[in-house]
């Protein structure tokens, strides 16, 4: 499991509460629940924290993807 250093999470804020976060195995948390009561979590991939609000996260991955998928052929196409 990737851990945050001490120093970044002194640091890092949750974008949507403002609150400091805290690690939970390979998740940041917040530390103050959202306007929903609901403690929001935001994933590390490769030890970097991915602090994209809920539904922006979602809007990039569908992007990532979209481009991923028109990346892919079938080969090289000869006129």
């Amino acid at each position: 499991m990737p851990k945050v250093s001490p120093e970044l999470l002194s640091i890092l804020r949750c974008p949507v509460t403002g609150s400091p976060l805290e690690q939970d195995g390979e998740e940041l948390v917040t530390t103050a629940a959202s306007a929903s009561g609901e403690k929001l979590r935001y994933a590390i991939q490769d030890g970097i924290p991915l602090l994209l609000p809920p539904e922006l996260l979602a809007a990039a991955n569908a992007a990532a993807s979209d481009q991923h998928d028109a990346g892919q052929h079938d080969g090289p196409r000869h006129a």
